[in-house]
């Protein structure tokens, strides 16, 4: 009797064990966790990059004399005189663009160079003269940059490409700019960003109308004249500093000529 119970056994659990790893088999798998969901863009920002590329584009292709008014928190408005002209030369005047805010200046470009011109004012009453900074496509000094010429001339470059590291959304015009506007903001981490975050401007036909960065707010004040075919110097180049950015030292105080007389 003991034979045949042990021998039941035996043949019980080979069977058990077919029996579990055939349930185990019917068992549905487990279906792998979903996949996360792709980060897309916002809708319409596509669009908004290809929209002020294409404008920019035109811009550049824009050549005019434009005035426009600079307003900046805290200072009297500016009148800023952009000219492009059609050989590519450029230039921008900017009254109080220097010593302070006391001297005005003139950014210029032209087939032999990069120059910053001295324009008479009550700072600076002598005439104008320039200064040659460097080749046409070189770099202007931080230090002696207004940043208001930019958005004429090196910025349009950076806005019309595609791979530049730019974040572009539709905007409101700010008040008294009309056209189409784009808020522009880097999505690199920089400190020198490829163009100042803020709106830009523009007209249908690549007229910017208006630019409102940390500078201040450039806005189009009338319709532009016809450009002429080339830029020319406020005035003569001659061999000397820049003007910088720092106010002018005060004149020394003088000391008197003779003692008071005596009893």
């Amino acid at each position: 009797m003991d034979a045949h119970l042990r021998t039941a056994r035996r043949l019980a659990a080979p069977l058990a064990f077919a029996a579990l790893v055939a349930g185990c088999a019917d068992d549905p798998p487990v279906a792998p966790p979903p996949a996360p969901t792709p980060v897309s863009a916002p809708a319409g920002a596509d669009a908004a990059r290809d929209e002020l590329a294409a404008l920019a584009a035109a811009a550049q292709d824009r050549h005019l004399v434009a005035s426009y008014t600079l307003s900046t928190p805290g200072q009297a408005d500016r009148s800023i005189v952009v000219t492009s002209a059609n050989d590519g030369s450029w230039r921008v005047d900017v009254p109080g663009g220097a010593l302070g805010g006391t001297a005005d200046i003139s950014l210029a470009t032209t087939a032999d160079g990069l120059f910053q011109c001295a324009l008479p004012s009550a700072a600076r009453p002598e005439p104008a003269s320039c200064v040659r900074l460097g080749d046409p496509g070189d770099t202007l000094p931080r230090r002696l940059d207004p940043r208001v010429q930019h958005p004429f001339t090196d910025w349009l470059d950076v806005l019309t490409d595609r791979r530049a590291p730019l974040a572009v959304s539709a905007a409101s015009p700010p008040p008294g700019a009309v056209g189409s506007c784009y808020s522009v903001e880097s999505t690199a981490a920089s400190i020198n960003p490829p163009v100042d975050v803020g709106i830009y401007c523009y007209d249908a036909d690549g007229t910017p109308t208006a630019v409102r960065t940390a500078t201040g707010t450039l806005t189009l004040a009338g319709p532009p004249a016809p450009a002429p075919t080339s830029v020319r110097l406020a005035g003569p180049v001659v061999d000397g500093e820049p003007l910088g950015p720092e106010s002018p030292s005060p004149p020394a105080p003088t000391e008197p000529t003779g003692a008071p007389g005596t009893l």
